[in-house]
């Protein structure tokens, strides 16, 4: 089984699950008990200092950090938060998932967001895509998804509402040229 941490899973458009629908999902984890994904281009109407306050740790408001939109990272866990940033060691709870992306879960991170000390680029989920022992692999064969290797700038630098369409051209494929209807040649 090949891996496909630091991928990411673009959903074609004959998935029609709601939560899924033109998604662009980055995998932090697989391995043969699963995987375990954070959609990247679904921003829910929280802000990052909204966040902040709700969970009582203190921020400052005129930071241009705390403007930015809150994820939904998936169905799972929902009340848990990840924090995807450029390379910045020293908190609590963190690993590397490339030489260009890390995934937090502590605390500490979020209380240097909207601080000089925080990483150069950052993204906040609540909750995560999770999938059981072989049901990626099913998916994929199903023609649910896409793959291509992650590019951190579809992540950090481009809109949330151009992430799909730039990550489908990724693949040197037209979005509008792709069919809903599933199938094997």
């Amino acid at each position: 089984m090949q891996s496909l941490e630091n991928h990411f899973l673009i959903a074609m458009p004959s998935l029609q699950d709601p939560f899924f629908k033109h998604t662009v999902t980055y995998i932090c984890e697989h391995n043969e008990d699963g995987a375990m994904g954070l959609v990247v281009n679904h921003p829910i109407d929280v802000t990052v200092g909204e966040l902040l306050d709700k969970i009582e740790i203190d921020n400052d408001k005129s930071a241009s950090a705390a403007a930015e939109q809150v994820f939904a990272g998936g169905p799972v866990h929902t009340d848990r938060g990840f924090v995807l940033h450029t390379p910045k060691p020293g908190y609590s709870s963190s690993q590397e998932l490339s030489s260009d992306i890390m995934i937090t879960t502590s605390k500490d991170v979020l209380a240097s967001l909207t601080s000089s000390a925080r990483p150069e680029s950052f993204l906040i989920t609540l909750g995560y895509a999770g999938w059981e022992r072989g049901q990626l692999e099913r998916e994929l064969l199903e023609n649910s998804w896409l793959v291509i290797e992650a590019d951190p700038a579809i992540i950090f630098n481009t809109p949330p509402e151009q992430r799909w369409e730039k990550a489908v051209q990724m693949l040197g494929i037209d979005a509008t040229q792709l069919s809903s209807q599933a199938g094997h040649a």
